[in-house]
């Protein structure tokens, strides 16, 4: 009697598993499947989020070292403005970007289209030619930053919402287009004394940015120097 117990038991054993142990093994992975799935999906979102997020921070380190290079190679040169602002264009005369003797470049930055825009004219060795680009840089002003301009000229470094200027003179900070602080009225004076000691720019970054909040960066001018008493 045991050995047939025993022998059905083996034949049960054989027979494999029954349809309601199917269902419960196939459940149980589909609910494995759907997790993994979510999760790898989570992973996949945020390093897409990561990748976005570190593609605009460089983008943005990028266009600040520009601004800081642009600065930094600012020239003066006689009855040529080195700087301007005139609320709304920031225009800049400064040394060819790769080589000097090739002549000045006018630069120009502004915002156009909810955009942080930069401009750059090719290099210049004649003063008629320089006046030309200058004012052309100040209407550029008027189109920046839009979506079909062909402007070969011109660089889109990212969305802002606004952004302003601030000069720093005899140890405080001024609105560049108060008396102290336009340069226009400094015009008969030597260029290089008229600059101001440093330039802050303050930009308000957009709502849908990667990166949002408020950037300030502080430019202090490479041959400023302070007279002690």
């Amino acid at each position: 009697m045991r050995r047939t117990d025993s022998k059905a038991h083996s034949m049960r054993s054989m027979a494999g598993f029954t349809l309601i142990e199917v269902l419960v093994a196939s459940a149980i992975l589909a609910l494995m499947a759907l997790i993994s799935w979510r999760g790898l999906e989570g992973m996949s979102k945020a390093q897409e989020a990561l990748q976005t997020r570190s593609e605009a921070n460089q983008t943005w380190q990028v266009g600040l070292a520009q601004w800081r290079t642009d600065l930094d190679n600012m020239v003066s040169l006689p009855n040529i403005p080195a700087l301007d602002w005139d609320g709304r264009v920031l225009r800049i005369t400064r040394q060819h970007s790769q080589d000097p003797q090739a002549g000045m470049q006018v630069v120009a930055w502004t915002l156009g289209n909810g955009q942080w825009t930069r401009w750059q004219s090719p290099p210049l060795t004649q003063r008629d030619v320089w006046a030309q680009a200058w004012n052309q840089a100040q209407i550029w002003g008027d189109s920046a930053g839009q979506p079909l301009s062909n402007n070969t000229r011109e660089v889109v470094i990212h969305a802002i919402r606004s952004w302003q200027i601030y000069y720093h003179r005899d140890g405080a900070w001024s609105n560049p287009l108060s008396s102290a602080g336009n340069s226009s009225v400094q015009s008969s004076l030597n260029q290089a004394a008229a600059l101001p000691e440093g330039i802050r720019l303050v930009i308000d970054l957009a709502e849908s940015a990667q990166v949002q909040g408020k950037l300030t960066l502080d430019w202090v001018r490479p041959t400023f120097t302070v007279n002690k008493q």
